[in-house]
């Protein structure tokens, strides 16, 4: 008999590659990055998840690799399956490198995305079993249709979701804790694909972290934004992380979110 899931807040991070600046940019102008800033603003995001409760696991530094950082587009998660993807891009298909074998010590069951497949983690948020999947940049078809097969048993259904003018999916929507979509209309290519969908007023405002039933993550100049999920009762924490958002980053990037214990 397998035994049963259960809940548990464990986080999965990667240090940044004193190389981080050379990382890949495609829908922004390039911009200087301050590395020594890019630390400390590392730091204090993994410090705010062990503040509310969330353990750490430190992945190995991966310094040829600038983008390693953003370890969130390596692996996709539901349930007890971790699915190791294939980045959309040829300069960050080292960062999977190893992370089957961790995985398995962990004791979860691990699937991949195999050649010619694409699929970047950013591209991917789920809202109870409905898996949206952002297509049109980074990741592909075939590695969405490869993502559907592996989760299908487990009672996920993917749906492809148009994703033209923003990095990733999770640059333009994230979900709250009651399965609101938010996002920054301007740069979400189809609003009607979500029900219930809530337009937030600043773009950095369309991203959040779960931390807790009624606690969500948000980085800094989000004002607007955090008053408006406050009015609907929930309790904002800020974390500023304005160095990676100069590589379109956001704070769902930054770490993968292990909720379910194998």
């Amino acid at each position: 008999m397998t035994a049963p899931l259960h809940d548990q807040r464990l986080i999965l991070v990667r240090r940044p590659s004193p190389h981080l600046a050379d990382g890949e940019v495609t829908h922004i102008e390039r911009a200087p990055v301050d590395i020594d800033l890019a630390m400390e603003q590392w730091a204090t995001y993994v410090d705010t998840f062990r503040r509310h409760g969330w353990d750490v696991i430190e992945l190995d530094s991966l310094d040829d690799h600038p983008d390693g950082v953003f370890v969130e587009d390596t692996v996709v998660m539901y349930g007890d399956l971790a699915v190791i993807t294939r980045p959309g891009t040829a300069s960050r298909l080292g960062e999977i490198d190893g992370l089957d074998v961790r995985f398995r010590e962990l004791g979860y069951e691990v699937a991949r995305i195999d050649a010619p497949g694409t699929l970047d983690g950013g591209d991917v948020m789920k809202v109870g079993s409905t898996i949206y999947v952002g297509i049109g940049g980074r990741t592909n078809q075939t590695g969405i249709d490869q993502l559907r097969e592996h989760v299908a048993r487990r009672g996920a259904e993917v749906i492809a979701v148009p994703t033209t003018l923003v990095l990733h999916l999770k640059s333009a929507v994230t979900s709250l804790p009651d399965g609101t979509v938010i996002g920054y209309a301007p740069v979400v290519d189809d609003p009607a694909v979500f029900e219930p969908f809530l337009p937030v007023p600043e773009e950095p405002g369309a991203h959040v972290v779960v931390l807790g039933d009624e606690k969500v993550l948000m980085t800094a100049r989000t004002d607007r934004t955090a008053a408006l999920l406050a009015e609907r009762g929930y309790e904002v924490v800020v974390s500023d992380i304005s160095e990676f958002e100069k590589l379109e980053g956001c704070v769902t990037c930054l770490s993968v979110r292990l909720r379910t214990a194998p």
